[in-house]
């Protein structure tokens, strides 16, 4: 499967959203702090990217497991820097 390229700010909400929509985390009404991705060289599976040292995440840990695993598989972190447009050519 070809993974989506997202920057890390993207990585991050998306990884912050799947979190937060779980049931177990809605429950216990707990807002998990998600560290924003670092590069690593790709992995076995193809990823490009971790996450580690979640904040307040006491309990959740197998549930932040299953989605980083999830979104390691759909994205990679993208290593492109955004040019800014020079509107003269210059």
């Amino acid at each position: 499967m070809i993974r989506k390229m997202l920057t890390a700010s993207r990585l991050q909400q998306e990884v912050d959203r799947r979190i937060h929509r779980l049931q177990e985390v809605i429950e216990d009404g707990v807002k998990i702090r998600v560290p924003r991705p670092q590069l690593q060289e790709t992995d076995g599976t193809g990823c490009n990217w971790n996450m580690s040292h979640f904040g307040n995440a006491v309990g959740f840990e197998r549930d932040i497991e299953r989605v980083l695993k999830a979104v390691r598989a759909e994205f990679n972190l993208s290593t492109e820097a955004k040019e800014k447009a020079d509107p003269f050519g210059d």
